[in-house]
C-alpha cells in the first residue's frame, strides 16, 4: 500500500524561488502542492480554505510575517504544521519561529531531500498527534 503524498501550501514571496520549490517538491512523489502564495496572509487563508498537512514558510514575509503568520495557522488549523524556510535568520528568529508553533525551521540552502524528509517528519507528527486526541 502506497502512502498518500503530503499535501503542502508553500508561502514565499520570491516567485522564482516559490515556482522553483513547487515544482520540485512535486517532483519528490512524495509531495503534492495544494496551494502557492506569497504573503503570510495569503498563508493563512490558504489553510483554511485548502486544509494541507504542512505550510512551507517563509521566514520573512510581506503583510504578515513568518512568526505572524505561522501563530495565526496554529490558532486557525491546528492540525496544520509549518515547516520554515529562511535564508538566513537569527537564532533569536529561529526562536520566535518555534515559539510561534512552527516544527522545524530550514535553510533554503538544504537540499532538496532534507526538505522533503521535514515535511514528511511534520505531516507524520501531525498525524499522530491528531490519532492520540482521537482516542
Amino acid at each position: 500500500m502506497t502512502a498518500q503524498p503530503v499535501r503542502v501550501v508553500v508561502a514565499e514571496d520570491n516567485d522564482a524561488f516559490r515556482e522553483t520549490l513547487e515544482l520540485l517538491l512535486g517532483l519528490s512523489g512524495a509531495i503534492t502542492v495544494v496551494g502557492s502564495v506569497g504573503d503570510g496572509e495569503a498563508a493563512v487563508e490558504a489553510c483554511v480554505a485548502l486544509r494541507p498537512q504542512v505550510v512551507v514558510m517563509d521566514y520573512r514575509l510581506p503583510v504578515l510575517d513568518g512568526v505572524q503568520a505561522t501563530a495565526a495557522i496554529r490558532v486557525a488549523c491546528p492540525a496544520v504544521a509549518v515547516v520554515a524556510l529562511t535564508a538566513e535568520a537569527s537564532p533569536r528568529e529561529v526562536d520566535a519561529l518555534f515559539a510561534a508553533g512552527a516544527v522545524a525551521c530550514l535553510s533554503k540552502d538544504e537540499r532538496l531531500e532534507s526538505i522533503v524528509e521535514a515535511i514528511a517528519a511534520a505531516a507524520a507528527a501531525v498525524a499522530v498527534a491528531a490519532a492520540a486526541g482521537h482516542r
